[in-house]
C-alpha cells in the first residue's frame, strides 16, 4: 500500500478517535453537572415525599378503621354485660401492650448533652453525652417505680422495645431520635421523684455533666405504639 495512503488512513482514524473522546468527555461532564445532580436530588426528594404521603394516607385509613371498629364494639356491647366485660379486658390488655393512647398524671424527664461537651475540660467527651444506656437505665427505674406507660421522644416503650446505639445516633423501636431526650411516664408522681434522689441515676448523670430535669404533671399524654408487633418464637399453646 502507498505510504501516503497509509498516513492518510491513520490520520482519519486519529481524527475520528479524537472526536469520539471529546463527545465522551462532554457527555460525562453533562451527566455530572450541577443541573443534572440537582435534578436527581429533586426526583429523589419527590419520590420520598410521595412515599411519605402514601404512608400517611394509609395510616389515616387505619386509624379511621380502628375508630369504626371501636364504635361497632361499643354498640355491640352496650346492652350485654358479658360482652361489655370482655371489651373492658381487651382495652386493658391493649393499654398494657401499648396499643392505645393513654393520658394521666406522672412525670416528664429531660436529658440533654452537657453544654460544655465541646470543651477540653472532659478527659473523655463521651462522659458529656447522653447514651442509649442512660435512657435505658432511666426507663428501667421508671418501670421499677410502677410506671404504667412510658415514652421516649414520643416512641412508646413496649415489652419488645429496643433502645440501642447506631453510631452517634440512638434508636428506639428502630426509629432514630436525638437530643434533647424527653421521657414521659404515667403513674404516681411521688414514686417517680425518688429517681432524683442522691445516689440515683439522674443524680449521677448531673455529676457527669448531663443536663437533667424532672417535672411532675397531672396531664401527660403518651401515644400508642404505631409499629407492627410480630412474634416469631412465642406461640400459643395448642
Amino acid at each position: 500500500m502507498n505510504k501516503k495512503v497509509v498516513c492518510l488512513i491513520l490520520g482519519i482514524m486519529c481524527l475520528i478517535l479524537t472526536y469520539g473522546i471529546c463527545v465522551q468527555i462532554k457527555t460525562v461532564n453533562s451527566t455530572n453537572s450541577p443541573i443534572s445532580t440537582n435534578n436527581e436530588e429533586n426526583n429523589l426528594r419527590n419520590e420520598v415525599l410521595k412515599a411519605k404521603e402514601k404512608y400517611d394516607n394509609k395510616y389515616q385509613e387505619l386509624e379511621q378503621a380502628e375508630k369504626q371498629l371501636e364504635e361497632e364494639r361499643k354498640n355491640a356491647t352496650e346492652n350485654n354485660t358479658e360482652l361489655s366485660n370482655l371489651e373492658d379486658q381487651i382495652k386493658n390488655k391493649n393499654k398494657l401492650l401499648g396499643l392505645t393512647e393513654v393520658t394521666g398524671q406522672g412525670v416528664i424527664i429531660t436529658l440533654t448533652d452537657s453544654p460544655t461537651s465541646m470543651s477540653s475540660n472532659f478527659l473523655d467527651l463521651n462522659d458529656a453525652l447522653v447514651h442509649d444506656m442512660d435512657i435505658l437505665m432511666v426507663v428501667n427505674e421508671l418501670k421499677n417505680a410502677g410506671a404504667e406507660a412510658i415514652s421516649v421522644n414520643d416512641q412508646r416503650i413496649m415489652p419488645t422495645t429496643a433502645i440501642d446505639c447506631d453510631g452517634n445516633i440512638i434508636k428506639v423501636n428502630g426509629e432514630k431520635i436525638g437530643p434533647e431526650f424527653e421521657i414521659k411516664a404515667i403513674g404516681l408522681p411521688e414514686r417517680f421523684v425518688t429517681l432524683d434522689r442522691p445516689g440515683g441515676y439522674l443524680y449521677k448523670l448531673r455529676e457527669w455533666g448531663i443536663v437533667t430535669s424532672l417535672e411532675k404533671s397531672n396531664n401527660i399524654t403518651i401515644p400508642k405504639y404505631s409499629g407492627v408487633i410480630n412474634f416469631k418464637y412465642a406461640q400459643n399453646e395448642k
